[in-house]
């Protein structure tokens, strides 16, 4: 029976380093060899892990937490922030000088030239290409997810006055914003009811906030060593870290594939 798999991209299908192991690439490749769709889901944009979806020749994903869904190429789902929403933030954010950028699926641009939050938290993720400056970018285009940058602890203002939207830390110094109940989860249902699937076949791999509705809803849960505790404890199976072979260590036990 064809099964499903999702990945996580930074910390589960990348190791430390930011590098793609290659007993990452054997597993893969090994579950396309038996027919089953091998799907990533992140909260990069499209553009962010072109190289990835390349080098593991996948064409099914969840970009941007849930917000832009493909298909075997096809999109399937795009949910954009009100750009209502986004003009508000933006003018409460500079009035407390955090930067905000804005992501749609092709590019993305900061509203700030220059912040060191902004340098901080994207270089971490090592990403090949740097935000363009424009403070209008999102006017009359699909933003589908933004980028807060504000130290942990100054978020609670912006949760309070934003009810329509979600606000997800994934660093010290930034936070993932989405539409109100836009997540990785509710994503994955709609990838297993186009492909109608059924609940057993359905895998997800994880290790961040981000992944915790994922790896709460799918019948067959792993997460990284590596990962926050709160994702760990809704996983059916923890698996090593990702420095360590983690998700072929995860197949092999799972009896998936052959050792290398």
């Amino acid at each position: 029976m064809k099964k499903l798999f999702f990945f996580d991209i930074d910390g589960t299908l990348l190791d430390s380093d930011k590098n793609l192991p290659e007993s990452t690439k054997y597993a893969v490749k090994e579950l396309q060899k038996q027919g089953h769709t091998v799907a990533i889901a992140t909260g990069r944009a499209p553009f962010l892990f072109k190289k990835i979806r390349d080098a593991l020749d996948i064409d099914t994903f969840i970009a941007c937490n849930g917000q832009y869904v493909v298909v075997d190429g096809k999109v399937i789902h795009k949910e954009a922030l009100a750009e209502a929403d986004l003009v508000e933030l933006t003018n409460y954010a500079l009035d407390n000088d955090h930067p905000v950028v804005y992501i749609d699926h092709e590019d993305m641009a900061t509203n700030m030239e220059s912040h060191i939050h902004v340098d901080e938290g994207l270089g971490s993720l090592k990403f090949d290409q740097d935000p363009i400056h424009d403070p209008n970018y999102f006017e009359d285009r699909d933003i589908l997810q933004a980028l807060l940058f504000c130290e942990e602890g100054k978020e609670a203002p912006y949760v309070e006055k934003f009810p329509n939207l979600d606000f997800l830390r994934w660093h010290p110094v930034s936070l993932d914003v989405m539409p109100k109940g836009g997540n990785k989860a509710e994503s994955v249902k709609r990838v297993q009811e186009y492909l109608n699937l059924e609940d057993k076949d359905i895998y997800a791999f994880g290790d961040g906030p981000n992944d915790y509705e994922m790896l709460k809803q799918v019948e067959n849960s792993v997460a990284m060593e590596n990962g926050v505790e709160t994702t760990k404890s809704v996983a059916k199976l923890v698996t090593d870290h990702v420095d360590n072979d983690g998700i072929y260590k995860a197949f092999v036990k799972l009896n998936l594939i052959k050792e290398m």
